[in-house]
């Protein structure tokens, strides 16, 4: 998989993706990244891509110009499968929406800014909008990495155990199980006795159970 990022602050994505799985995941050939700054595209001395707003209002509003000349470049290189918009009013991201882009082969993904972006971008240049929750963030630079984490890591290959991301919460609508590690007692609380009794059969159960449970508790809208 390939994806390119188009950002007006390249330097809080380098970071993200030169770390942890995303690091992982291009060290081992299986992803590779490309993150653009928008401002390379800007058609004025001051790299400026933002102006005021038709019919008055509060904040700036991207521009379409530097946003359609960057992905017209892009397209030179390679056809996308999705252009992704990061906004607050998007499509809510979810596992479903996870593992679906995840069998894409290419994808760009363009963060908002300011008040947001000039609305023909939103009409005619990109394919899908994400929000990653209910809330506003100052940029779409985070919400980008959460993206791009979420789908690298449900990759075939990406993890050392593959089985890992198949128990991971919400992959088939139940919340994870309890875990646990060493050692067997701390401060007098117990790891389960069903835990170290060996017994794989035992041991699926109880972690069914738990997650049934669990999601009950905690995420009723999930068994709804």
């Amino acid at each position: 998989m390939h994806i390119d990022i188009i950002t007006l602050f390249p330097e809080v994505l380098e970071s993200i993706i030169s770390h942890s799985i995303l690091l992982r995941s291009q060290k081992k050939g299986i992803v590779t990244f490309g993150i653009h700054n928008l401002r390379d595209y800007a058609t004025n001395n001051y790299h400026s891509v933002d102006d005021y707003q038709y019919g008055g209002g509060a904040g700036m509003v991207m521009q379409i110009e530097p946003i359609d000349h960057c992905l017209q470049d892009l397209k030179k290189q390679r056809q996308y499968d999705d252009i992704i918009y990061t906004s607050p009013d998007g499509g809510q991201l979810c596992q479903p929406l996870v593992n679906e882009i995840s069998m894409k082969e290419n994808l760009c993904i363009l963060c908002g800014h300011y008040k947001g972006i000039d609305q023909r971008v939103r009409d005619h240049l990109i394919t899908r909008e994400i929000s990653i929750g209910d809330y506003v963030l100052s940029g779409g630079e985070l919400a980008a990495g959460v993206i791009a984490d979420a789908i690298v890591r449900v990759i075939p290959g990406v993890l050392n155990d593959e089985t890992s991301a198949l128990t991971d919460s919400f992959q088939d609508g139940l919340l994870s199980a309890p875990v646990y590690t060493r050692p067997e007692q701390y401060n007098g609380w117990r790891v389960p006795e069903v835990l170290l009794s060996g017994n794989d059969k035992l041991i699926s159960q109880w972690r069914d159970r738990q997650r049934e449970q669990r999601t009950m508790q905690r995420r009723k809208d999930l068994l709804e």
